[in-house]
């Protein structure tokens, strides 16, 4: 079971902020920007060990960068560009513009 999604209003700059901090992280949100909803496991590279994908998408996830639910014995990815438009109007679009002009420090970590 998922456990926790922050409404949009709940949603806090320096949560986003620290989410999108670690190369990992900024992996997924630019897989789940291209591809727009993702199996979990095909989003990462494979040899990255369960528990520290599951750390990644805890801090997405309760941070409101992604959504989480699950989809039979996996869970499904997607994310919450709306809210973080709302919320913080142009912050996922510089933030993805910023990975897209220097990748080699986040295709390291791509499944793709």
């Amino acid at each position: 079971m998922i456990r926790h999604h922050p409404d949009r209003d709940q949603i806090q700059l320096e949560n986003v902020l620290t989410a999108l901090g670690n190369p990992m992280r900024l992996a997924v949100v630019r897989a789940l920007a291209a591809g727009g909803e993702l199996p979990c496991g095909t989003v990462l590279s494979k040899e990255i060990s369960k528990s520290t994908l599951t750390h990644h998408w805890r801090v997405l996830r309760d941070s409101g960068v992604i959504w989480q639910r699950p989809s039979g014995r996996e869970n499904l990815l997607s994310l919450r560009r709306d809210d973080l438009n709302i919320r913080f109007p142009g912050l996922l679009d510089a933030v993805l513009n910023g990975v897209q002009a220097a990748p080699e420090s986040v295709n390291q970590y791509a499944a793709f």
